[in-house]
């Protein structure tokens, strides 16, 4: 029997459903794959970084012994040489040389007020002094005449020629001529003097530097009129400008009169600016005003810079602490000094948080004093490294944080 002979449908392919399906899943699949990659970029990008914080340095205490807080207080920064320079006469101001921050020296003009009338008076009181010169020299010349007639009268007289009367004429002529000659000589005194005054009020009308220092305010423009007394219903003004020596810039302090005892002379003190707030300056009380203030029950302390700068200005706020060294000896170790806000309480003990490799690291301390604005610490930190100063609440030792210094 033969086998049955090949026919089309033997030719005819077979197609199932896999391929089909194949061909829907490959879609899903890459955008499950697109979708998973455009996830993990936007986590990569929006990854926690470290915590911002606020560092500062940690600074090392100055001196072998520790110093101690006995008072805390604030007061100003006050000029002990400061004036407003004003004229000795009434005048209209014609020129100002100044402007504020300018440096005078001592003796230098400031300003100039009209001086018209003052140059007329003088030169009527020169004129008057050269007419009395004058009339003095002629009454000198008189007087030589009149001596002579009166040596020729006695010779006459003494040979009988003339009578007594000519010589007793001659004489008093004499006499008057030597009397005008001293009153002439009072005027010619008076005259000289005269010109003396208008000389010195013509000076006057020239305003200088009392001492050298700086100008801090500009009180007067050309064409007002200034006056050594307030006058004028309120459009005269009484000075020209204001000049402090800043050679003499000192802290005035009004220490409660309860804490005054411990206060004294040449004592040690610790001033911060408001304006410079991680600028500690070295200073010492100069002296104690005795008397007190009735009224605010305080009294005065005169506190002197160590070193004066140019940051140092006038009426500039400023903290003090009065220091008083303790202890009977020099102190083991190195004691270094950290701001206070660094301090933190964890489980009664005093910590800090120091900044080591990108990250928070927590730190046990021994406070040994505190001051106005830092404390002391005599163990846990070394000089030279940072310690945070702000930073979320529950910031956990080993954080991850971001400096941002707070001093350098």
């Amino acid at each position: 029997m033969n086998p049955p002979k090949p026919t089309l449908d033997d030719l005819r392919i077979e197609r199932s459903a896999e391929p089909g399906s194949t061909s829907r899943f490959w879609p899903v699949a890459i955008g499950i794959i697109v979708l998973v990659l455009a996830v993990s970029v936007i986590v990569w990008l929006k990854r926690p970084g470290g915590i911002p914080v606020h560092t500062a340095l940690v600074r090392e205490a100055s001196g072998n012994g520790i110093e101690r807080t006995v008072l805390n207080a604030s007061g100003y920064v006050t000029a002990r040489r400061q004036a407003t320079v004003s004229s000795k006469v009434t005048g209209k101001v014609t020129e100002v040389l100044v402007e504020e921050g300018m440096k005078v020296q001592e003796g230098q003009v400031l300003a100039r007020l009209d001086d018209t009338n003052v140059k007329t008076s003088l030169r009527l009181a020169q004129a008057q002094l050269v007419s009395a010169t004058n009339a003095l020299a002629e009454t000198r010349v008189r007087i030589r005449e009149a001596d002579q007639e009166l040596q020729r009268q006695t010779g006459l007289v003494q040979n009988k020629i003339a009578t007594q009367a000519d010589y007793d004429h001659a004489e008093a002529t004499l006499l008057a001529l030597k009397a005008r000659l001293e009153q002439q000589q009072s005027d010619v005194t008076v005259a000289d003097k005269q010109v003396a005054y208008w000389d010195q009020q013509l000076d006057d009308t020239i305003i200088r530097a009392p001492f050298t220092g700086i100008v801090t305010s500009k009180n007067a423009q050309p064409g007002e009129m200034i006056s050594p007394i307030s006058a004028g219903g309120g459009f005269t003004r009484t000075g020209i400008c204001t000049i402090v020596d800043m050679d003499s810039l000192e802290i005035e302090i009004d220490v409660n009169e309860s804490y005054i005892n411990r206060v004294g002379a040449g004592q040690a003190v610790e001033a911060t600016l408001d304006a410079y707030p991680e600028w500690k300056i070295p200073s010492k009380v100069i002296a104690i005003i005795p008397t007190a203030d009735r009224q605010k029950s305080t009294v005065k302390v005169r506190v002197a810079f160590d070193k004066l700068e140019p940051r140092i200005l006038p009426e500039m706020s400023v903290k003090v602490a009065f220091r008083e060294a303790g202890g009977s000896g020099p102190v083991s170790g190195r004691t270094v000094i950290v701001p206070k806000i660094a301090l933190r309480q964890q489980g009664g003990r005093d910590v800090v948080l120091v900044v080591q490799n990108g990250k928070a690291e927590r730190r046990a301390v021994t406070v040994s004093s505190t001051r106005s604005d830092d404390v002391v610490i005599s163990a846990g930190v070394a000089a030279g490294e940072r310690v945070i100063l702000d930073g979320p609440a529950g910031l956990a030792d080993g954080a991850a944080v971001v400096e941002t210094r707070g001093n350098p």
